[in-house]
C-alpha cells in the first residue's frame, strides 16, 4: 500500500491530473476486482459445503429407503399369501363336516399377524428441520413432503387388519376352537390334556356370522393393504431412484 501511496503523491504533485484520475480509476477496479474474487471464493466454499451436507442428507435418506424396499417386497409376498388362504377359508364355508380336511382346519388357525413397521427417521428429520433447505431438487422435495402422510396410511391401514384379528377374529375362534387342539400334537401329555376339555366346534365356527364377517372384512382390508403396498413401493422406488441421480451428479 506504501508504493501505491507514493504513486498517488508523485502524480498529485507533478500536476498530472488526468494521470492521477486514470490511476485512481484503476485502483479502485482492482479492489473491486479483489472483492468480487473473494466473494466468488467465498460463495463457492459455502456451495462446496451445502453440498456436503446435501449428500450426507441423501445418503441417510437413500439407506432408509433401500430398508423399506425390502420391507415392502416382504409385506407384498405376505399380503398376497394372506389373501389366497383367507380366500380358501372362505370357500370352506358351506362344506360338510367330512370335508374339513387338517389342512383346511390348519388355514382356519392360521391368524397370525406381524405388522409391516416401516422405517422413516431419516424422512421426517428432513421435513422437521432445516436439511429441506439444502435439497436443490424440486421434484425430490415434493415426493419427500408427501412420504410421511404415505407411511402414515400404511401405517393405519395396518393398524386395521390388526384390530379385525385381534379383536374379532381371534376371540371368534375362541368361542368355538380349543387352543388345546393347536398344541395337542406336541407330545403325548397335551393328547391326555386333550381329553378333559370340550370338543372343537368347526361347523358353528364357519357358520358364526362374527366369524363370517370379520373373515370378509379383514380379506377387503388385506386386500386394500397388498395395494397400498405396491403403490407405496413404487413411490419408494422413485424416491431412490432420484436421490441416486443426484447423489451421482
Amino acid at each position: 500500500m506504501k508504493v501505491f501511496r507514493k504513486i498517488r503523491l508523485s502524480l498529485v504533485f507533478s500536476g498530472k491530473i488526468k494521470s492521477y484520475m486514470i490511476y485512481a480509476f484503476g485502483e479502485i477496479l482492482l479492489i473491486v476486482i479483489g472483492i468480487l474474487i473473494a466473494w466468488k471464493i467465498n460463495s463457492m466454499n459455502e456451495i462446496r459445503k451445502n453440498r456436503i451436507v446435501e449428500l450426507k442428507i441423501y445418503q441417510t435418506l437413500n439407506e432408509e429407503l433401500d430398508a423399506n424396499l425390502t420391507l415392502l417386497d416382504s409385506s407384498i409376498d405376505r399380503y398376497t399369501l394372506d389373501v389366497k388362504n383367507i380366500n380358501q377359508t372362505i370357500k370352506s364355508i358351506g362344506l360338510e363336516k367330512e370335508q374339513l380336511t387338517d389342512k383346511i382346519k390348519k388355514g382356519i388357525l392360521e391368524v397370525n399377524y406381524k405388522p409391516t413397521q416401516l422405517h422413516n427417521g431419516a424422512v421426517n428429520s428432513i421435513n422437521s428441520t432445516n436439511k429441506f433447505e439444502f435439497i436443490e431438487s424440486v421434484l425430490l422435495k415434493d415426493l419427500i413432503a408427501s412420504y410421511p402422510n404415505e407411511l402414515d396410511s400404511f401405517e393405519s391401514q395396518e393398524n386395521k387388519i390388526e384390530n379385525i384379528i385381534i379383536n374379532r377374529l381371534q376371540p371368534a375362534i375362541e368361542s368355538h376352537i380349543s387352543l388345546i387342539d393347536i398344541i395337542s400334537e406336541r407330545g403325548l401329555s397335551y393328547k391326555k390334556t386333550k381329553t378333559f376339555t370340550r370338543t372343537s366346534n368347526y361347523m358353528n365356527l364357519l357358520n358364526s356370522r362374527a366369524y363370517q364377517n370379520a373373515l370378509v372384512d379383514r380379506l377387503l382390508q388385506t386386500e386394500n393393504q397388498l395395494l397400498n403396498s405396491k403403490i407405496l413401493r413404487v413411490k419408494t422406488q422413485t424416491m431412490s431412484y432420484k436421490l441416486n441421480k443426484e447423489i451421482d451428479n
